[in-house]
């Protein structure tokens, strides 16, 4: 028996050569590969436009761009409060900065942080916060910067899955004391690899900067310890390109999202997670949470999803806390971490990405609805 083509859970969108040639040859002319070339400044301030706020840093990648937040605010030791339910660079770059994470449960609603647990978790130790914007959704931005302000602690948001997401009418980018964003392959924007941090003021972005080349203040003076975390010539070539795209490609996943929920939104024990119909959403994912009244479990359906050539992911699962650098912290204890534990096992992500056809949908959507 012939099996279908495969969908992946996801597939990175390029823009067209045509649109990334031009830039290369300016590669070519120019010499310049990386070190605050032409084209990096030009993305820089591209994207700064295009996502609405005045002082972006371009890095190699959202993980570095964490900790290098983490450091410029001073966070190199003490506790971090931050979700499980992440991908394990989100705790990752708090240990590399020099901290330790702390682990607060979810709102069993965004699946975001919840402020009146990350308040709980507070200790004399805690010295910042780091949630996360799950699946481009947006945190309880006032609840945890109340948090925070009571308690005089810095707050730095992951926001990996955020490009372009917008709360109340104004980028969700703006919040915090810095937000980080990740272009990785799989984002909805991306430049193969790459991030950027997104600071309050020029002098704290001219900071990251710095730090993201060795610490080097001048051609001659070096005033801290940094790393090399700058973004290359080439990532901002393709990044320059997929802003001439990125309308239609969030145009694109709307529409798909909007058909999934069309299918799969009134099946009873089924969530469909990401809002539809909203202003400002990337859908960077199509998460489901199959609870135990839905006529097929998570294991079960992706099992079955599977069979079918269709791989779906199970995400976030495990938790960040489940993961032997983690699990023996007092804070990764399942019993205090309900709504997370219960997520991680009912969540499923479906394929999601901008040419995703509707033939292939239904071929996912049939799955889910088998009794």
């Amino acid at each position: 028996m012939m099996k279908w083509p495969p969908i992946h859970v996801a597939r990175p969108n390029l823009p067209p050569l045509a649109q990334v040639l031009p830039f290369l040859e300016e590669i070519w002319d120019s010499r310049m590969l990386s070190n605050n070339g032409p084209l990096l400044n030009r993305f820089e301030s591209a994207l700064a436009e295009y996502l609405g706020v005045e002082h972006i840093s371009m890095v190699a990648n959202g993980t570095l761009g964490i900790v290098l937040a983490l450091k410029q605010a001073g966070i190199t030791s003490g506790e971090v409060i931050t979700t499980p339910f992440s991908f394990v660079a989100t705790a990752h770059a708090i240990k590399l900065a020099g901290a330790t994470p702390v682990f607060a449960d979810i709102d069993p609603s965004t699946l975001n942080l919840d402020p009146a647990q990350v308040e709980a978790a507070i200790t004399p130790q805690t010295r910042a916060i780091l949630p996360v914007h799950v699946f481009g959704t947006p945190c309880d931005v006032e609840g945890l910067e109340d948090v925070a302000t009571r308690n005089g602690l810095k707050i730095i948001y992951d926001a990996a899955h955020s490009f372009g997401v917008h709360r109340d009418g104004q980028s969700v980018l703006r919040h915090g004391d810095m937000s980080v964003l990740s272009f990785h392959a799989t984002k909805v924007f991306n430049t193969f690899e790459g991030g950027a941090v997104v600071a309050p003021d020029r002098a704290t972005k001219l900071a990251i900067d710095q730090l993201a080349n060795f610490g080097i203040a001048d051609g001659l003076g070096v005033d801290d310890i940094g790393i090399n975390a700058k973004m290359h010539e080439f990532s901002a070539a393709v990044g320059l390109a997929q802003l001439c795209e990125i309308e239609t490609v969030l145009d694109a996943r709307a529409v798909i999202a909007q058909r999934y929920q069309d299918h799969l939104g009134d099946i009873h024990g089924l969530r469909c997670v990401s809002p539809t119909g909203v202003s400002g959403h990337n859908h960077y994912a199509f998460p489901i949470l199959l609870g135990p009244d839905c006529h097929v479990d998570r294991e079960t359906l992706f099992a079955r999803l599977s069979a079918e050539n269709i791989f779906a992911r199970r995400y976030f699962y495990p938790l960040i806390t489940n993961f032997a650098p983690y699990n023996t912290l007092p804070s990764a204890d399942p019993t205090l971490l309900p709504v997370a534990s219960r997520t991680a096992d009912e969540v499923l992500c479906l394929p999601m990405f901008f040419d995703l056809d509707e033939a292939s949908q239904d071929r996912i959507i049939e799955q889910v609805l088998i009794q």
